[in-house]
């Protein structure tokens, strides 16, 4: 008898246990489809079509006061970006506010979800912060330097703690990120010096007279008003092979005494240059035809003397 009380209680306690874990995995389900107002959501369908009129009616008449002054389309331009930055801020409170109820297990969960998408997002900021701060004590380059940095090449304008700004021989400010500037190479022209040297190359024939060509060049840079006379300026020879023409490459590298010259002192070095081989008959690269008569008639011909 007490035998059959047993088995019949615990048959009672395993049909009824598995009814409190499904009637306490109900509410949950329940509770997070309680957090949504499906009736704020079909307002905030509404709200959202209401901003995109309001933005397109405040772009019409940024376009319109653009063209009618327009000598303050920037600050036009700025108020358009800040009021289109506060109507995405509002809609998006605004939908929120009305679509989901903002009890303290709501919020906690939107507060987890955007302390994700927050720190995901500043992650490149956070890198470029380190970067800048490394740029400081490394100092790769300073303001007022010339750099070359992915095809772009311009002055040091400005070294912060986010990015750097360089702004280019055509006047366009560039902006890179400080963390890009570690992991890529650099190339800097003076290094804080004022002074920078301006290599410029030069093309003859091979039949031309390279030592006069080479006086000249050496002439054109130490005339020029744009040399630095504390350093020296070599001129460099070379023969190759330039587009299937035999040529001899004359490489000065003068100095320029400022570096915001270097564009006018390379441009006034070459205009001399030029007209000093127009003078003197320096001719650029050309074929050469040589016939057996020019081969016999040189004295250090290999031809075989006739018997």
């Amino acid at each position: 008898m007490n035998k059959r009380l047993v088995g019949l209680a615990l048959f009672a306690v395993a049909t009824v246990s598995p009814a409190p874990a499904l009637a306490q995995e109900a509410p949950d389900v329940g509770s997070l489809m309680g957090f949504i107002r499906f009736g704020g959501v079909l307002l905030s369908v509404p709200v959202v079509i209401s901003a995109m009129v309001v933005m397109r009616i405040l772009g019409d008449i940024a376009d319109r006061l653009s063209k009618r002054f327009a000598s303050r389309r920037p600050l036009i331009q700025k108020v358009e970006s800040f009021a289109r930055f506060a109507i995405y801020i509002a809609v998006a409170a605004v939908t929120v506010g009305l679509s989901i109820r903002l009890d303290p297990t709501a919020l906690t969960v939107i507060g987890g979800a955007l302390a994700f998408a927050v720190g995901f997002a500043m992650r490149d900021l956070v890198a470029a912060f380190i970067a800048g701060i490394t740029i400081m004590f490394d100092r790769p380059f300073q303001v007022g330097d010339r750099v070359e940095y992915a095809g772009q090449y311009g002055d040091i304008i400005k070294i912060g703690l986010r990015s750097v700004q360089m702004n280019t021989l055509d006047h366009n400010i560039v902006t890179i990120p400080n963390n890009k500037i570690l992991t890529d190479v650099t190339s800097c022209g003076n290094y804080g010096n004022l002074e920078m040297q301006v290599p410029m190359d030069f093309y003859i024939g091979a039949d031309q007279d390279v030592r006069l060509a080479s006086e000249l060049i050496r002439e054109a840079c130490l005339t020029s008003p744009y040399v630095f006379f504390d350093m020296p300026v070599p001129v460099l020879v070379k023969q190759l092979v330039v587009q299937n023409y035999v040529a001899v490459q004359l490489k000065a590298r003068p100095y320029v005494y400022d570096c915001k010259q270097e564009k006018p002192f390379e441009t006034d070095v070459h205009m001399r240059v030029i007209e000093a081989f127009r003078k003197h008959g320096i001719n650029p690269p050309a074929i050469l035809h040589r016939t057996r008569e020019t081969v016999e008639a040189r004295p250090d011909s290999l031809a075989p003397e006739p018997v």
